[in-house]
């Protein structure tokens, strides 16, 4: 036994030094996974932008919205993500144009209650700005977006749930009539290109 362990060596310093290298760099891949994270419902922001009749931009929004992606915030690997929309939640503050709007002139919320988004593919352009690709499904058509999104924070949550959170800010900029919604196109009424504006708060599970 003895002579077993008298046997053995101990690498010098710069073989330690780069084993001790190697091994950091197998703890810090293998701790790297991808990780379910669930948008925070009371931090889920969804507005929208459209010319009104010339005059100025009508800014509405969607008052009911889910989703939830799976991410590695170490490699900026998206996996899947998947966001739901309530079309009756739609709010302009404004009750008559709110109808009009779920009536089937628009969202024609009755039979197309869900607004769905599934990503393709996501690119990180830097540690915090990317480029997001999916399939918006409205008006049960569905058709390919791009959204720039960008990471403004990465921390746990500082009160309340203590959980670690993304802050995320995406944009996009469509032409609702791609989706056979084209009321007002054509009179110049309402506006084709429609901005999308996201903003919200992602709890990892």
């Amino acid at each position: 036994m003895s002579t077993m362990f008298t046997s053995l060596r101990f690498p010098t310093l710069p073989m330690a030094t780069g084993l001790v290298a190697a091994l950091a760099l197998t703890a810090t891949t293998a701790a790297a996974e991808p990780r379910t994270y669930e948008i925070d419902p009371e931090h889920f922001s969804i507005g929208f932008l459209t010319e009104h009749v010339g005059y100025a931009d009508l800014l509405g929004m969607f008052l009911e919205g889910s989703g939830e992606f799976v991410y590695d915030d170490q490699t900026r690997e998206l996996h899947s993500a998947r966001v739901e929309v309530a079309a009756d939640s739609v709010f302009t503050n404004h009750d008559e144009r709110d109808n009009h709007l779920r009536s089937n002139d628009f969202l024609d919320a009755r039979r197309h209650a869900t607004i769905v988004f599934e990503a393709t593919g996501f690119e990180a352009h830097s540690d915090s700005e990317g480029t997001l690709e999916g399939e918006l499904t409205l008006l049960g058509e569905t058709r390919p977006v791009t959204l720039a999104v960008t990471l403004n924070k990465a921390e746990t949550y500082p009160f309340g749930h203590e959980q670690y959170t993304l802050g995320l800010s995406a944009r996009t900029t469509l032409a609702r009539s791609d989706w056979g919604m084209s009321y007002g196109v054509d009179s110049g009424m309402v506006g084709d290109e429609v901005e999308l504006i996201f903003e919200l708060e992602a709890i990892r599970q």
